[in-house]
């Protein structure tokens, strides 16, 4: 056991024998190791020709939401909304079934040269997890330096860890399938030892997300919203927070040459105001191009971390090829963009609260503003649409209902965050929009140009100034015109159908399965109370 090792306490996890240890490694020092000439596998990285080092995560290349587990003991028992109670992924795990888990990944990293890497999860001091990564592989070191706030020199020479995150991937579980277990591969969690153990799966987002499902448990509970969102803030300090499901617009909408970026995709809502999780960005790179999307192409440089695109011979990367996966990402720390926040990932109390759908039916008006039920309403039922090709070439619009804008991640009952947000809303006088960047009548998509008219009209507050109606069955109130948006008629989505009589059978059909949808929150009196904001038959 090195002196390192021992200064770390490694053992006390089980971790024993180690080699070396690569502590805290600096940008540098990774790159090199990352791109050694003796690595193989999935450890192995590319040097690109714009610089930033590309992985391969292997089979799995997005999060292994069927192998997440949460020990269920005291402290979990009666506050944790188990995959039993509800249709999510924290599917409880005995202590026993940990204990075993917990030896693989101890067995797995002991004896081994050891990358450890000290992280803060959250821009407030008050409320930040000290978070402790320890890998044996080089870029995974790399994606949590990225993803997570890095601490100052000062900082790091009082670390101690409030949470240990100990990244297995090359390691199975051989007995899954008698501890009824889904597979070899396992993400799970223990509140009480604050460990999360991976093995099987190099995904890096197992890591990211893993302490984003972390803060959903532990900040809600001291009244601290929890938010799968982005926010930005405007020259006059006015804060703006964008929720919704991947593919609705949230990075390319809160990216704004107008606005600073407080952080693209988890953020909490205290006391002091809106503050990002994390000190980088995990941007999509699918059909990435300098011109469509100026800032993030020019985020990917040295530093950045590509994951499972497509490199050439030469060096260059081919964004349209999704052949390994339709997710290909890239890690970057935050200062890669230039119109960021300063100080970092901190701002105000959040004026403006914008739910992005995209209805892929041709139902919801392309902006409504909320009620404060309405707005509950709305954030619990958590929709949005894709259009899925079906054998004969139909394109059938498929709904999803995800709570929150983000079930995937939520460790509590969806109405606590619910009632969360709502608090904070009432206290900064919060207004809230329900914003749909999908399809309408005519069978197009709303341009992008008329979506980024609204939201200027929400973030401006001109559409305050709007003439109002109210939509049927939904009872949403939509603006008759707004600046910029050049064909006002769009704003109601029934003058976007040769015959209204064919938008009032898709109200129809949509507004039932909202309404049904939400009969699993009607077991809580908070739940029942919302159900006259939602749509009405």
């Amino acid at each position: 056991m090195t002196s390192k090792a021992q200064q770390l306490g490694l053992s006390q996890y089980g971790i024993n024998d180690v080699t070396e240890i690569l502590h805290n490694p600096s940008y540098e020092l990774l790159f090199a190791e990352e791109t050694r000439a003796d690595l193989e596998g999935y450890e192995k990285g590319v040097e690109t020709s714009l610089g930033a080092v590309a992985v391969d995560t292997g089979i799995f290349t997005g999060r292994s939401p069927k192998d997440k587990y949460i020990v269920r003991d005291d402290v979990t028992r009666d506050t944790v909304w188990w995959a039993d109670q509800g249709k999510n992924d924290n599917k409880p795990m005995s202590q026993e079934t940990w204990t075993e888990l917990k030896a693989l990944v101890t067995g797995q990293l002991s004896g081994k040269r050891l990358f450890v890497v000290d992280t803060y999860c959250g821009a407030n001091p008050d409320t930040r997890l000290s978070v402790r990564f320890v890998t044996e592989v080089a870029w995974q070191a790399h994606f949590v330096k990225n993803m997570f706030i890095r601490p100052s020199d000062a900082e790091l020479e009082s670390f101690e860890p409030d949470f240990v995150v100990m990244n297995g991937a090359k390691c199975t579980n051989p007995n899954w399938k008698e501890q009824g277990l889904n597979s070899e591969n396992f993400v799970a969690f223990n509140l009480t030892e604050r460990i999360q153990l991976i093995g099987g799966t190099w995904y890096g987002g197992e890591m990211k997300k893993g302490m984003f499902s972390m803060m959903n448990y532990l900040l809600p509970l001291k009244g601290i919203a929890s938010m799968h969102c982005s926010a930005n803030v405007g020259k006059d300090g006015d804060v703006a927070i964008f929720f919704g499901l991947s593919g609705t617009g949230k990075t390319t909408l809160s990216t704004d040459p107008q606005r600073q970026l407080i952080g693209d995709d988890e953020h909490g809502w205290d006391d002091d105001g809106v503050f990002n999780f994390e000190g980088g960005c995990y941007a999509k790179t699918i059909k990435l191009s300098k011109e469509n999307e100026p800032e993030i192409y020019a985020a990917i440089r040295r530093d950045a971390l590509l994951e499972n695109v497509t490199v050439k011979a030469d060096g260059s990367i081919d964004f349209d090829d999704g052949s390994k996966t339709e997710n290909t990402r890239v890690s970057y720390p935050i200062h890669h963009i230039d119109n960021i926040v300063k100080p970092v990932s901190k701002a105000g109390h959040a004026k403006k609260v914008i739910f992005l759908t995209a209805d892929a039916f041709g139902v919801l008006p392309p902006v409504s503003k909320l009620t404060r039920q309405q707005a509950e309403y709305h954030f619990l039922s958590g929709f949005t649409a894709k259009l899925a090709g079906t054998e004969r070439g139909i394109t059938e619009p498929t709904p999803t209902f995800s709570s929150c804008f983000g079930a995937a991640f939520l460790s509590l009952h969806p109405t606590q965050y619910a009632e969360v947000l709502a608090k904070r809303m009432d206290a900064a006088g919060a207004e809230a929009y329900l914003v749909n960047t999908g399809w309408n009548g005519t069978g197009k998509r709303i341009s992008i140009k008329a979506t980024r008219a609204i939201i200027n009209a929400i973030l401006d507050g001109s559409i305050e100034d709007a003439e109002f109606v109210q939509l049927p069955y939904f009872n949403m109130a939509i603006p008759t015109a707004l600046n910029g948006v050049e064909d006002g008629s769009i704003l109601d989505p029934r003058n976007t159908y040769a015959d209204p009589a064919e938008w009032d059978g898709k109200a129809k059909d949509l507004a039932k399965r909202f309404v049904d949808n939400f009969e699993k929150f009607t077991d809580t009196a908070e739940g029942k109370a919302l159900v006259a904001a939602g749509p009405q038959l």
